[in-house]
């Protein structure tokens, strides 16, 4: 961190002296680098105006995945969710963010049974008894969000339905562990944790993410256990945690397509994503 005077205005655009605003927190986050902690560049704390951004991306997100709600159903094929999607977004001036990313040519994520996740929508019909993860991205006047959801399609069996549940628990946990000035890799303990007692794997292969200026930033938010110090979590960060279940193996293989990833033993997976902002509290849902 490049140091600046007492009386200096904020690095942070706040206008307000740096004494009065960003300085305590400063002189904090050099005492935990000094201790091997990883720190957050300047820029991963987001100012006010940033963070309004960042929610109004968030609403057209969080509408598609309500929409959804009522739109899946058995009969529908997942190039028909994409296309929503792409209809929903653009019609309220925003962009999918998934859209020509590293290539992708998509507007969501359709993940179903075995796909863990990275789903690519084509014309396969939902059918009774499917569970499928949506994962909807969005670009809104450059500001970025991410979020994901599971919908049973009819009637689900015990262990699909468990599986869902249970991921969504390891979600809140995860958001629930997020605490400021605590490091990044206590989620991935609390998930960890939970997930394991109830006789499930978590995926290691993917895992959370900083958004909000773009569509990845870091830090990189790992959902399992590591003895590998992260990354400090500060008020005004900005970032994805989402959990990926398994009912056996963690382990994932990607299909020729080059995005599809799926279980090793064809078990189910699940999955659950939200957008959270760091606050003095603790974590703030953003979609």
């Amino acid at each position: 961190m490049k140091d600046i005077s007492r009386n200096d205005a904020c690095w942070c655009g706040s206008g307000k002296k740096y004494k009065h605003c960003h300085y305590n927190t400063d002189m904090q986050l050099k005492k935990y680098e000094q201790d091997g902690y990883r720190i957050p560049d300047r820029e991963l704390i987001k100012p006010s105006d940033a963070i309004k951004g960042i929610e109004e991306s968030a609403v057209i997100t969080t509408g598609i995945l309500d929409e959804l709600n009522e739109m899946l159903v058995a009969g529908i094929t997942t190039s028909a969710i994409d296309k929503f999607v792409y209809d929903y977004t653009t019609t309220r001036g925003g962009k999918p963010a998934t859209l020509g990313f590293n290539g992708y040519q998509y507007s969501c994520c359709t993940s179903i049974n075995d796909v863990i996740c990275h789903g690519i929508p084509d014309q396969t019909v939902l059918k009774d008894g499917d569970i499928i993860n949506v994962d909807i991205s969005t670009e809104y006047k450059g500001y970025f969000s991410d979020a994901s959801r599971m919908y049973a399609i009819g009637e689900v069996d015990k262990k699909a339905k468990d599986i869902m549940d249970i991921t969504h628990d390891c979600l809140m946990i995860g958001i629930e562990s997020v605490i400021p000035y605590e490091a990044t890799n206590v989620i991935g303990e609390a998930i960890e944790h939970y997930a394991n007692s109830k006789g499930y794997s978590v995926v290691r292969d993917f895992g959370g993410h900083g958004i909000g200026y773009a569509f990845h930033e870091k830090p990189f938010i790992n959902h399992f256990a590591t003895p590998i110090k992260g990354m400090i979590m500060v008020p005004g960060m900005v970032f994805t945690i989402e959990p990926m279940i398994n009912e056996g193996s963690n382990r994932t293989k990607i299909l020729k397509d080059g995005w599809t990833a799926k279980t090793i033993d064809g078990g189910l997976s699940a999955q659950w994503e939200h957008t959270i902002l760091v606050t003095e509290e603790g974590a703030r849902i953003l979609t």
